[in-house]
């Protein structure tokens, strides 16, 4: 079993990987629609990755029994989306920049994060 946690985090680190990077290359995408576009694009992806990044440390954080895990699991989605949803806030009320480019990136990321369970490799 430990073969398969091993792979899980290396999956999981590589999908926050790719979705840094897709943060990156949203942001250079946006920057022909201009600076406020390519921030909020890069930061929409940028969310998502950490909040892959948190759910994925605090999911593979300790061994334990399958109580622990489950809950370690729910703990990681809820800060997930917690990060998410503020993170988009505060993209679009606090920074005030463009809702449209901020989700494309949001979406950009998430593709990512479907595609790689597609092709595990």
């Amino acid at each position: 079993m430990s073969n398969s946690l091993a792979s899980g985090r290396r999956l999981a680190l590589r999908i926050a990987l790719l979705q840094f990077a897709v943060a990156v290359l949203a942001g250079v995408v946006f920057l022909a629609q201009g600076r406020r576009e390519a921030i909020a694009a890069a930061a929409g992806a940028a969310i998502v990755a950490l909040g892959t990044a948190l759910s994925s440390a605090r999911f593979f954080s300790s061994l334990g029994g399958a109580g622990f895990v489950l809950g370690r699991w729910v703990t990681g989605i809820l800060l997930k989306w917690i990060v998410i949803v503020g993170g988009l806030i505060m993209i679009m009320f606090q920074f005030k920049l463009p809702p449209l480019a901020a989700v494309i990136g949001l979406v950009a990321a998430y593709a990512v994060y479907l595609l790689a369970f597609r092709f595990k490799g």
